[in-house]
C-alpha cells in the first residue's frame, strides 16, 4: 500500500471551492486554493465528512465495484450488519442475505455473528489482562487513525482483538475452500460497508499484512438492486432467522450491551471521542474498562455511503434486536475456548502516524514555530476561512511552510490597501498643495 493512501480521493472537475468541507473536517486537512479543494494526506483520518456536506459530490469514495471482482471464481457478500438496516421493517435480515445471492455474488455471510463472537472475546481479554485502563476499541478505522495521528499515546490502549468483518471473511473463506475445493486467491471477499474508512482496514489493516478482504463496496451502490430483488421474491428459503446481540452493533452502545464489563461507556462523534481520548491523556477514566468509539454521531447507521436516514435505521436496529437479539448464535463456551487458542488475537503494535513536522531540522522547525505565531499575531483570529485554510493558526502555518502568501487574509490585505491609500493621499495632497502654489505665483 502507497504510504499516503486514502479512502477518498477529490475530483477537480466538481469541485468549486464552495468550503463547507474546509469548516467540518475535523483535522484540518483540508485547503482551498484557487477555488479547488486540497487533500493533506496526513492529516486525514477518512473520516468521510467530506463526503457528506459535499453539494457537488467532488469527494469520491475509493471503493470497489462489480467490475474489480472478476477475476474471482467464487464471490462472498459480507454485509455490515447496518445492512440489514436499510430496508422496510417487515423485511428479515435472512431474505436480505438470500437476496445478496440474487444481484451479482455466488454467497452471502452473516457478519453480526461475528460480531457477537467478538464481543464474547472482548470481554474474555477484560478479565484476563489487567493494563492498561481504559481500553478501546479498534473497530472504527478512523478512530484507529485518528489516535495515529493525534494521540499516539493511546495506540497501546486499543485492544488487540480481530474485527468481525475480519472473521467473517476469514471464516467464510476457509469454510468455501473447504467446500469447493479452491483456493483462498480465488474466492473474493467483499465487505458492503457504511463508510469509505474500511478501505484503509482492507489496504493497511492493523498488526498484520494483508486483509482476508478482497473489496469494500458501499451500501448504497447495492442498494438499489437488492429493493428490486426483494420486490419479486421473499427470498427466504427456509433459512433459519439471523439471531444475536451481534445485530446491535451498528447503533451506539452495542458493542458494550453484549459485555458484562460494569464500567464500560459508549461515544460517538469524533468531538466527544477527542474529548474523551484528552482526558485519558491526562490521566481520567482509569476506572473505566472499555470504550467503543464511533467516529459518526449515529454510529455505523450514519455512514456516509448508507442510504436510510439514521434515526430511522436505528429504530430498525433496535427491532430486531429486541425481536432476534435474545437468542444467541454464539455458543459462549465455544468461543472461549477458540480465544484461548488465539483465534481472535492480534500482535505487534500500530504504529504511529503523525502529521508532518514545519521542518525536518529541529532548529529551522523551532524557528518556522516563531515565525508561524508572528504571523498569528498580525491576523484577525476569527476562523473565517476566507484564506482557504480552517483556521487563523493553519494559516499561519501554511505562510510559513510557503504554501500560501500573507496578504491571502482579506484582513490584512485590506489594512495593506487602506495603508497605500493612506499614503497615496498624503502624496497627492502634497503634490497638489504645490502645484496650486505655483499657478498663485
Amino acid at each position: 500500500m502507497k504510504p499516503d493512501f486514502r479512502s477518498i480521493r477529490i475530483d477537480t472537475e466538481r469541485c468549486t471551492g464552495r468550503m463547507k468541507c474546509l469548516r467540518i473536517c475535523p483535522t484540518q486537512a483540508l485547503r482551498v486554493r484557487n477555488a479547488k479543494a486540497k487533500l493533506l494526506s496526513d492529516r486525514c483520518i477518512d473520516c468521510g465528512e467530506c463526503v457528506r456536506v459535499c453539494p457537488n459530490h467532488a469527494f469520491v469514495p475509493q471503493t470497489s465495484s462489480f467490475s474489480d471482482f472478476s477475476g474471482f471464481k467464487y464471490t462472498i457478500a459480507l454485509p455490515s450488519p447496518v445492512f440489514y438496516s436499510q430496508f422496510g421493517k417487515d423485511v428479515k435480515p435472512s431474505a436480505i442475505l438470500s437476496a445478496l445471492k440474487t444481484v451479482g455474488f455466488d454467497d452471502a455471510y452473516d457478519v453480526a455473528c461475528a460480531s457477537e463472537s467478538v464481543s464474547i472475546a472482548i470481554q474474555e481479554y477484560l478479565e484476563a489482562n489487567g493494563t492498561p485502563r481504559p481500553l478501546i476499541s479498534p473497530f472504527c478505522p478512523t478512530i484507529v487513525r485518528l489516535i495515529q495521528v493525534r494521540y499516539p499515546n493511546l495506540l497501546d490502549n486499543l485492544i488487540p482483538i480481530e474485527s468481525p468483518m475480519e472473521i467473517a471473511a476469514r471464516e467464510a473463506k476457509r469454510a468455501k475452500m473447504h467446500e469447493l475445493g479452491l483456493k483462498e486467491n480465488e474466492i473474493g471477499a467483499i465487505y458492503l460497508s457504511p463508510c469509505p474508512s474500511k478501505m484503509i482496514a482492507l489496504k493497511n489493516p492493523p498488526r498484520k499484512k494483508h486483509s482476508f478482504l478482497d473489496g469494500v463496496m458501499p451500501i448504497a451502490d447495492v442498494y438499489p438492486n437488492m429493493m428490486r430483488a426483494l420486490s419479486h421474491s421473499d427470498h427466504t428459503n427456509g433459512k433459519s432467522e439471523i439471531r444475536g446481540l451481534g445485530l446491535g452493533w451498528p447503533i451506539v452502545g452495542g458493542q458494550v450491551a453484549s459485555l458484562k464489563a460494569e464500567e464500560s461507556i459508549a461515544i460517538a462523534g469524533l468531538t466527544d471521542v477527542m474529548r474523551v481520548f484528552d482526558e485519558i491523556e491526562n490521566g481520567k477514566l482509569k476506572d473505566i474498562q472499555y470504550i467503543e468509539c464511533h467516529s459518526c454521531p449515529t454510529a455505523c447507521v450514519g455512514g456516509s455511503l448508507t442510504v436510510e436516514n439514521p434515526y430511522i435505521a436505528r429504530g430498525r436496529v433496535l427491532r430486531m434486536v429486541e425481536k432476534y437479539g435474545q437468542e444467541p448464535c454464539q455458543d459462549r463456551q465455544k468461543i472461549r475456548d477458540l480465544y484461548q487458542k488465539n483465534f481472535f488475537s492480534l500482535v505487534g503494535r500500530i504504529a504511529p502516524s503523525p502529521v508532518q513536522p514545519l521542518d525536518e531540522d529541529l532548529s529551522r522547525g523551532i524557528q518556522k514555530m516563531h515565525r508561524r505565531q508572528q504571523t498569528y499575531e498580525l491576523l484577525p483570529k476569527i476562523d473565517c476561512g476566507a484564506c482557504g485554510a480552517p483556521s487563523c493558526m493553519t494559516f499561519a502555518e501554511d505562510v510559513v511552510k510557503g504554501e500560501a502568501e500573507a496578504d491571502e487574509c482579506v484582513f490584512l490585505a485590506m489594512k495593506s490597501f487602506e495603508s497605500m491609500s493612506t499614503n497615496l493621499l498624503d502624496v497627492v495632497g502634497k503634490h497638489s498643495k504645490k502645484i496650486r502654489g505655483n499657478i498663485a505665483s
